[in-house]
């Protein structure tokens, strides 16, 4: 593990979102309470494909079958997934070394994928505890990292980011991925409703913070910068 995010870091923008969205921080400390009961100390090493390397991180939008027709996997050290992305990999005979998702969608994909021996980083929020309580007792605790948006406790960890997609961005970087590369990303999906749209606006402004972090530049956004802050007190307002 890199010495990367602190959640001393990571929590002023977490109270930005909060207010932004009027989430109830003790809401996610109970989901990471009750997740917490059910993980088991992850072994990092697990991730070794992502340290150093080139990592894919794919996203759940619509045009990801499409996309999937000019990657070449063997370009990349790592793929790492959110959610249903993983689903449309597979029917493309792609792997994942990690899938990302807060049990929303495609919570059995997770669980298999557990059981077979890769790595699911699992979410615990708010709205999820229900989902919390019936799936990660049907996973392989070894093979299952938990996280939180809240402030990390036992074995639940906060790598930072708030929808699946820019999570696995954070959790890649965390690990100490060298390159980022996006595929299967859509802030303007029409299809969205408006808090999804939203969510996907603030995963903009989110992975414009991790680029700077590292001194980076995620082609992801490319011609969407301008729009884009890291100033916390216009956030709750442009995101």
């Amino acid at each position: 593990m890199s010495d990367s995010l602190a959640f001393a870091e990571w929590e002023p923008i977490y109270e930005t979102i909060l207010a932004d969205f009027g989430f109830d921080r003790a809401a996610d400390e109970r989901a990471r309470d009750v997740a917490a009961e059910f993980a088991d100390p992850f072994d990092h090493d697990r991730l070794a494909a992502l340290n150093g390397g080139t990592v894919a991180v794919v996203g759940a939008a619509p045009s990801l079958a499409a996309n999937l027709d000019a990657f070449d996997p063997d370009s990349v050290d790592a793929v790492v997934a959110a959610s249903t992305a993983v689903d449309v990999l597979a029917e493309h005979g792609i792997a994942v070394e990690l899938m990302v998702t807060d049990l929303d969608k495609n919570a059995a994909t997770a669980r298999e994928l557990t059981l077979q021996g890769t790595p699911v980083a699992a979410h615990a929020h708010g709205d999820n505890i229900p989902a919390v309580r019936e799936w990660l007792p049907q996973f392989d605790s070894q093979h299952t990292l938990v996280t939180t948006q809240a402030a990390p406790r036992d074995s639940v960890a906060n790598f930072g980011g708030f929808t699946d997609g820019d999570r696995a961005a954070y959790l890649a970087d965390a690990v100490g991925a060298a390159e980022l590369r996006f595929l299967g990303w859509a802030f303007d999906d029409p299809a969205v409703g408006p808090m999804k749209a939203r969510k996907l606006r603030w995963a903009e402004h989110l992975l414009y913070w991790l680029e700077r972090r590292r001194d980076d530049r995620f082609g992801v956004l490319d011609g969407r910068r301008d729009a884009l802050t890291t100033d916390l007190t216009t956030l709750s307002t442009s995101a």
